[in-house]
């Protein structure tokens, strides 16, 4: 079992910069890669950006060259800079174990608005 826990959201004025963490607990060990996807309501969830154990990482088109993925053992963390009002939604921390169990946090809720 892994448990996911995310800090960091709020609210940020267009242009702005925020840094979400996420700290894992539990069977860190198993842990193949941790990733960052969002959510607003009436669309599907997408992914952001994503970091393999190997230091891999995967940006989706619409952050790429604004937001930094990085991790440090049991904590994950989202550098997003230049934030749009589009960023706007509820970002959430994934991990994926090595027995391809899927786990998920709660969520944390970015507002990008002036």
């Amino acid at each position: 079992q892994v448990r996911l826990v995310e800090s960091g959201g709020g609210l940020v004025q267009p242009g702005g910069s925020l840094r979400l963490s996420c700290a894992a607990s539990g069977s860190i060990f198993s842990i193949n890669a941790m990733g960052w996807y969002r959510q607003v309501p009436g669309k599907e969830r997408e992914l952001v950006a994503r970091i393999t154990n190997s230091g891999s990482t995967n940006y989706a088109d619409f952050v790429k060259g604004r937001f930094t993925i990085s991790r440090d053992k049991n904590l994950g963390y989202l550098q997003m800079n230049s934030l749009k009002p589009e960023d706007t939604a509820v970002y959430y921390c994934n991990a994926v174990t090595r027995y391809a169990m899927d786990y998920w946090g709660k969520g944390t809720l970015v507002t990008v608005s002036s």
